[in-house]
């Protein structure tokens, strides 16, 4: 089946600083996502184009939806279950409290409902800090692998294999577990050039192709599992970092962007940088699971 695309179409100029995190929210007809370096959260309503903005008082990388108004966010370091309307925090899980200048960024729920989330060093001083977790159905944490200079992704083929991106090393990984949150396989499935950018986001689609946002590149590439680049959308926007797939047929792609480390000069040419972009497509998307709770008496904190 040959991909196409709509022109894409800045929907939200929200200025982000650093747009991440989308998740399209079916019962709620909206996409969220955030900007970590402004510490909010946007929300819009594609039915009715309200637009509305949370404020958090740390970084936040992602939000995972859990029920009703209840969200789990990955902030700076603590993993926070919360509803985003009362502004009640139901449940706090502190992350990597060892190293201060760590942060959680990237982070999404694979189809058992479990929580994978990945941690990088906050200055962005090219070590090796970052670590990839997984918050389990009874809220047990998991740490999978570590030594990444920015953790990104993750995109899930099955429960147990998933892709999982190192934006440093300009590498996206295929990484294999076991039930005990073991790796027992990791292997290199796409490396960029410096001229495309790095791999940031990605999201897939019901044929198992991959959507790959690029940071620095101007584009979305879309990869199928056998790495073979077998589409591209363009978008004016210099950092594109988050996608996820939504709407009313889960065809339509919502895509973050960023401001961050931009000149005069690069903001003259990508105008529309730090927008909130959408993408007609012709291919159905995954929707996001929501995180699921098994624990009786920790979901009983719901």
């Amino acid at each position: 089946m040959i991909i196409k695309t709509s022109k894409p179409k800045a929907i939200w100029r929200a200025k982000t600083i650093l747009g991440e995190g989308t998740l399209w929210v079916p019962s709620h007809n909206s996409i969220y996502f955030v900007d970590i370096k402004k510490k909010r959260i946007l929300i819009l309503n594609i039915k009715s184009n309200k637009k509305k903005i949370i404020k958090i008082d740390k970084e936040i990388g992602f939000l995972s939806h859990i029920k009703n108004n209840k969200f789990l966010l990955g902030l700076k370091s603590e993993l926070r279950i919360i509803n985003i309307k009362s502004r009640k925090i139901l449940k706090s899980i502190k992350i990597e409290d060892d190293k201060p200048l760590n942060r959680i960024n990237d982070g999404k729920t694979d189809p058992k409902g479990r929580l994978w989330f990945g941690t990088m060093d906050n200055p962005e001083r090219k070590i090796k800090n970052g670590s990839l977790y997984c918050l389990d159905n009874k809220l047990i944490l998991h740490k999978v692998d570590k030594k990444y200079y920015i953790t990104n992704g993750p995109a899930f083929i099955n429960n147990d294999t998933f892709l999982h991106t190192d934006s440093g090393l300009k590498t996206i990984f295929k990484i294999k577990i076991n039930k005990k949150f073991k790796i027992i396989k990791k292997t290199k499935f796409i490396k960029f050039s410096k001229k495309e950018g790095s791999p940031d986001g990605m999201t897939i689609d019901s044929r198992k192709n991959i959507w790959i946002c690029h940071y620095g590149g101007a584009c979305i590439t879309v990869y199928n599992l056998k790495g073979k680049r077998i589409h591209k959308v363009n978008l004016p926007a210099k950092n594109i970092t988050n996608c996820t797939f939504g709407g009313d047929n889960n065809s339509e792609l919502f895509v973050t962007s960023a401001t961050k480390s931009m000149n005069k000069e690069d903001m003259k040419k990508y105008r529309f940088s730090g927008a909130l972009f959408s993408i007609k497509t012709n291919m159905k998307g995954f929707i996001q699971k929501k995180f699921i709770i098994n624990n009786a008496k920790k979901r009983s904190l719901l």
